[in-house]
């Protein structure tokens, strides 16, 4: 017997970040949007808790109890007293440290997976308090959808998204460092007074109408400034996709992935193949959302 289930990346379309806690963390203000670019996870009974993973970029993809699927599975194993004998495969397709929560989406993915192999009826409460014992983004690859998320991320509100917005990303060489980003933007706004992160009103209720101009000229992203200030480059990907036609261009999430929101489908297509042609970055993909959370296919 083996579970399959199937979870979203996902998009930061507002990530306001406050200062540096006595904790080390941000508060944040930090609206999701689950995307259509899907990791699979499928675990299947074994004699040790075991992982693989194939797929683009698989190689970067820590197989060891680093693995944020292998920590959850372990996690859920100790709630309930069991010992984590599966073996966790990753079919990878969320671009790898690329600021689109690819690790995260595969630590809830194998903690439902897990929680459905082992008929452990973890109530949901129980996951998502799981979930935000092993990260930040993981309550929400979990939940997916749109949704604010506030504390360093992990207390989900549920945000209406009345529409389907196209998207594009522009996948880079390598990936960043999400601590490093953060310890950038402290370095950065040193001296300066950082502002409370509050979401912005005028960005939810263009996810509420559905309406993309209105998204994105919203879009907003705090931890830009520090992800191009480490990697340079990024300008002239975000810069080649705007001039190709996209509404909107940004860095997702720490990044290095770049994402453009455009007006359509064909338009997404169209800036798609400006990026590859442009040599800016190593692919470019387009996605839709909002999408599912994770899903036992």
């Amino acid at each position: 017997m083996s579970v399959t289930v199937r979870v979203p990346a996902k998009v930061n379309v507002q990530l306001a970040v406050g200062a540096a806690r006595p904790d080390g963390f941000h508060d944040l203000a930090n609206v999701f949007l689950a995307v259509g670019l899907y990791d699979e996870v499928t675990v299947t009974p074994a004699d040790s808790l075991r992982i693989t993973c194939a797929g683009p970029d698989a190689a970067q993809v820590p197989l060891d109890a680093s693995n944020l699927a292998a920590r959850a599975a372990a996690a859920l194993a100790a709630r309930h007293g069991i010992a984590p004998d599966v073996h966790i495969h990753i079919d990878k397709d969320i671009p790898v440290a690329g600021g689109m929560a690819g690790g995260s989406a595969d630590g809830a993915g194998a903690l439902l997976a897990c929680d459905a192999l082992w008929g452990t009826d973890t109530p949901r409460e129980d996951l998502l308090a799981l979930c935000a014992e092993l990260g930040s983004d993981v309550p929400f690859s979990l939940v997916g959808g749109a949704a604010l998320g506030t504390g360093r991320g992990e207390r989900l509100t549920p945000v209406e998204a009345g529409g389907t917005f196209h998207w594009v990303f522009a996948v880079a060489d390598g990936g960043l460092s999400t601590p490093a980003v953060y310890r950038e933007f402290d370095r950065l706004t040193a001296g300066t007074r950082v502002p409370e992160p509050v979401a912005s009103d005028a960005l939810l209720d263009a996810l509420r109408t559905g309406d993309p101009k209105a998204l994105a000229a919203t879009l907003g992203n705090d931890l830009q400034a520090p992800a191009l200030s480490l990697r340079p480059s990024l300008s002239a990907t975000l810069a080649a996709g705007t001039a190709a036609g996209a509404l909107a261009a940004l860095v997702s999430g720490s990044g290095p992935t770049t994402a453009f929101l455009t007006e359509d489908e064909a338009t997404a297509d169209r800036v798609a193949a400006a990026l590859t042609a442009s040599g800016t970055c190593r692919t470019a993909r387009t996605a839709v959302s909002p999408a599912p959370g994770a899903t036992v296919v």
